[in-house]
């Protein structure tokens, strides 16, 4: 038999022609990391989160603080979610123009020069916890879509440069462009979450800004895990409403849809890489089963599957090794 004259490994043989011909790449401008800030903490008593070892819950002093310190090392992008005082039945705080997210907004946006992103949802800021509003134990949806584009005009009005509507309800998309192209933001970028799935990686998020549902779930308004095609569907529903950029979440369960998003509709997307995902590598990496080099594997598998931004709580972590 004749030896092959094609030899793949003459790409590998070292460190320098493995990068060089590196097909996929990871740099801070691909990452989005996700803030927690909690209106009733005063400065200096940052809490952390126990289900996502090394993430915190920061007040609105030293959540300008750590934004301006990951500014340093090198981050581009910060979501933020906000966790009020008050709460009601149709989340009232989270268009209050003087709420956390939006004084957030405004400072992070004074101080440095980070795009913001804000989350836009009810759950946090409702006494049920789910992310519509509520009428004999169901969720409403045409109800709910004011309230959603009350609260991103407010966090367009305090500077955020994307708003991105988390809560699965039909039309928000179209509601919120429309009010904020109304009011003189129609630069304003939306980032939608097109396709969110019910999923259970949510647990330690839920833990972490205290929004869990206190009745049901949410399956009648976040999407069926077993279902592909029906991502496409919400995909190109939102874009025909006004979306700018479409994401997936969760990622690393969901890899095949986010590469389905990307290569049909060609689009800027973005994946969520979920609290769970975060929980169950750190407590794998923290019992010995994994080293740190799954972190860097899992986020380039993200991207590989096409997400041009990745929203992760491991963005920290990948400055440091940047």
């Amino acid at each position: 038999m004749e030896f092959p004259i094609t030899r793949m490994r003459r790409m590998r043989k070292n460190p320098q022609i493995r990068n060089i011909l590196r097909e996929t790449r990871l740099t801070p401008e691909n990452f989005i990391y996700p803030m927690f800030i909690k209106e009733d903490l005063s400065q200096g008593k940052i809490e952390p989160i126990l289900t996502m070892p090394g993430q915190n819950r920061y007040s609105l002093e030293d959540a300008v603080d750590e934004a301006k310190r990951l500014e340093e090392n090198g981050l581009k992008s910060i979501l933020l979610f906000g966790m009020p005082v008050k709460k009601d039945d149709v989340g009232s705080s989270a268009y209050n123009a003087d709420g956390i997210v939006q004084q957030a907004v405004e400072q992070i946006k004074d101080e440095t020069n980070l795009v913001v992103m804000t989350d836009v949802c009810l759950c946090q800021y409702t006494t049920h916890g789910h992310c519509g509003i509520v009428e004999n134990g169901e969720i409403i949806n045409d109800e709910t879509l004011e309230h959603l584009a009350l609260t991103a005009l407010s966090h367009a009005e305090a500077g955020a440069d994307v708003v991105a509507p988390s809560d699965m309800m039909d039309g928000r998309v179209e509601a919120i462009r429309e009010m904020l192209d109304l009011n003189g933001f129609d630069d304003t970028i939306i980032m939608s979450y097109a396709a969110k799935y019910a999923s259970a990686f949510y647990a330690p998020f839920r833990e972490a800004v205290c929004s869990a549902p206190s009745f049901g779930d949410r399956k009648t308004y976040q999407m069926d895990p077993a279902n592909a095609v029906e991502a496409l569907r919400e995909a190109e529903l939102d874009l025909t409403e006004g979306a700018d950029i479409l994401m997936v979440k969760p990622a690393l369960a969901y890899l095949d849809i986010i590469k389905m998003i990307k290569e049909e509709l060609k689009v800027p997307t973005a994946a969520y890489n979920v609290s769970g995902e975060y929980s169950m590598l750190k407590a794998g990496i923290d019992a010995g089963y994994l080293t740190e080099d799954a972190i860097y594997e899992s986020l380039l598998s993200i991207r590989r599957a096409g997400a041009d931004l990745i929203i992760s709580h491991f963005a920290p972590e990948f400055l440091e090794m940047f």
